[in-house]
């Protein structure tokens, strides 16, 4: 299967997920699909936060609608994988990661700005979760497993791009290309920073 440039290039991201993070997440597949589960919600639930705030903006509606649909159903994925398991969805935990970049976000300035830092926020989370997803599907010892997350690694570049494309419909290109610069340079501060743990996605 042909892969983009940018999977390939795991997005621009700086900082590659240490590999030991898959023998982690291995020990405890019920936490690390748990926490799966709910991050595929939180987009969800997000990206209609988006269409709600920005219903004016008719290639942003039209685009994020599908989405909501498509990260709703991996979340079903998620979940159906736990009870065939005999698992259990286990209690939303304190994304950390996701609160960091929350931090980074523009909270004054002009109304584009905050737009522009709404979407670049999303366009880092499913940059870095394709790239969790890439290192589940190459690393892991169950092959059943591997295919699932090569599945989602493919589905989340695709939602990475089209969050800089959004915002280069909205926004001045060089602008987009200079505040997501920033945004990659934040996020491996972060990635240094963060424990090591294999319960997260993040």
């Amino acid at each position: 299967m042909n892969l983009s440039q940018d999977t390939k290039n795991i997005l621009g991201l700086q900082l590659p997920t240490d590999p030991r993070w898959v023998n982690l997440a291995e020990i405890s597949l019920e936490a690390i699909l748990t926490d799966h589960a709910y991050c595929e919600q939180k987009a969800a639930t997000t990206c209609i936060t988006l269409i709600q705030r920005y219903s004016d903006r008719e290639k942003l509606v039209t685009s994020l609608a599908p989405i909501v649909t498509e990260e709703w159903g991996h979340f079903r994925l998620v979940l159906q994988e736990l009870h065939k398991r005999g698992l259990k969805l286990g209690k939303q935990r304190k994304d950390l990661y996701v609160n960091k970049l929350i931090e980074f976000q523009q909270q004054g300035g002009s109304p584009e700005d905050r737009f522009l830092d709404h979407l670049l926020m999303m366009a880092m989370i499913e940059a870095r979760s394709c790239e969790r997803f890439k290192r589940l599907s190459e690393g892991l010892n169950d092959a059943y497993m591997a295919k699932f997350y090569r599945r989602f690694m493919e589905s989340e570049a695709g939602h990475y791009t089209l969050f800089i494309e959004l915002a280069e419909t909205y926004l001045p290109k060089e602008k987009v290309r200079a505040r997501w610069g920033e945004w990659l340079n934040h996020e491996t501060e972060i990635m240094k920073d963060l424990e090591l743990r294999g319960d997260r996605i993040h």
